[in-house]
């Protein structure tokens, strides 16, 4: 098969090494994608075990589409019929629809739908019916230089959907986003983690996650993969996947998986959101001041998501009084620990004082933030204050 992962572009460095670790090769950069080929075994694993993906795409023709005729021509002439059952509701979207006229995004979902369509009653089936709604068969033309790509998107909804978030909370970070911020931040499962202001739980969650070895699609019910919908569906090797995944899965973590925030309204929110993912047992969680939090170990990672505007709802001398307090808690308390901080670009994430090892540029929803990595060395002391005319990265500052 041949495969299409999407994701951020500024998560790519990410995802990929995440593809090797699981077994793709022959990786292909794509713009906000990265295309690498797979057998039908490694495919079902990988649509359970990603973490930072957004979704999968299996490619099944690229096709000349020079014009709206010819594109047209092209898709009636595939094979889909064998590809899906008219039974199914199908739909069909775009994606890097070229802007040199040749073509609108609706003219290709036009032409494709329409084709499709055209390709069932040619071979005396009934076409089957579009379904915008609920579709089980979604298909994804990606044109570009005259050439159009056709892909069936194999995950349904998003892989960053995994079905445990309470609604409420303010500022939630996107699930596929924390689990970047882990990889980058070096969190394998093994060392004590932290996160002192966990709102409503996310990196805590996707850490416990990670900690036990549980895939985190494990418990999307039947159907709800769009593969499965698939005439060459294999479902005795599917369920031979699953019941895998599901044995590599610990019993406990190997260390301390905490979790605290001032709000105790939040804290409430994390406990639900864990209870839905099924890792409470994994988890301890705390009503506390980052002010008044203690590191549980003398070593451990300390991961999370400073708040910032609305989250805070506190002036700019506010916001900076705790980015100090937050600095002088890693420096008196967490030395030997390493800490890896989400913190708004626009955010006075500089009076947190400390100097970054390494400031990774993300983008939390269309917030553009930084990530600060650091390693809290016994003695170590604050970084002096930046001048204004000053930018904290340095010529050792690593944008992924």
């Amino acid at each position: 098969m041949r495969l299409i992962a999407t994701c951020p572009e500024e998560i790519k460095p990410v995802l990929a090494a995440e593809l090797g670790e699981l077994g793709a090769a022959d990786l292909r950069f794509l713009y906000r994608a990265i295309e690498f080929d797979a057998t039908p075994g490694l495919a079902y694993d990988l649509h359970l075990r990603l973490r930072t993906a957004s979704r999968l795409l299996r490619v099944m023709k690229e096709v000349p589409a020079h014009s709206a005729p010819m594109l047209h021509s092209q898709v009636r002439r595939l094979h889909w019929p064998e590809w899906f059952d008219a039974r199914h509701g199908f739909m069909v979207e775009t994606v890097g629809v070229e802007a040199d006229g040749t073509m609108t995004a609706k003219q290709v979902v036009t032409q494709v739908r329409e084709g499709v369509r055209e390709a069932f009653a040619a071979a005396g089936k009934s076409p089957p019916r579009v379904d915008t709604d609920e579709p089980k068969v979604v298909i994804v033309a990606h044109l570009s230089r005259g050439r159009c790509a056709l892909s069936f998107d194999t995950t349904g909804k998003s892989l960053h959907k995994r079905g445990y978030r309470e609604a409420g909370h303010p500022a939630p970070l996107k699930e596929t986003l924390a689990a970047a911020i882990l990889r980058i931040a070096g969190y394998d499962g093994t060392q004590p983690f932290l996160d002192p202001m966990c709102g409503s739980g996310t990196l805590a969650i996707e850490a416990a996650t990670v900690a036990v070895r549980k895939a985190p699609q494990i418990h999307r019910r039947k159907g709800e993969f769009h593969f499965e919908w698939l005439s060459d569906f294999d479902r005795a090797l599917w369920r031979e996947t699953q019941d895998r995944v599901r044995g590599e899965k610990l019993d406990a973590p190997p260390a301390p998986v905490l979790a605290s925030d001032i709000e105790a309204r939040y804290v409430d929110m994390a406990r639900k959101s864990a209870l839905k993912a099924r890792v409470e047992r994994y988890l301890r969680f705390e009503t506390a001041r980052v002010q008044d939090v203690e590191p549980p170990a003398e070593q451990g990672m300390l991961v999370t998501n400073l708040p910032y505007g609305d989250r805070i709802g506190g002036d700019e001398d506010q916001v900076r009084r705790l980015y100090a307090e937050v600095g002088d808690v890693l420096k008196q308390r967490f030395a030997g620990w390493s800490a890896a901080i989400l913190a708004a670009e626009a955010s006075p994430y500089r009076t947190i004082g400390l100097k970054p090892r390494r400031i990774v540029e993300l983008m939390n929803g269309s917030i553009p933030c930084r990530l600060l990595l650091f390693d809290l060395y016994r003695g170590s002391r604050r970084a002096p204050a930046p001048r204004e005319h000053e930018d904290a990265s340095s010529p050792a500052t690593t944008p992924c």
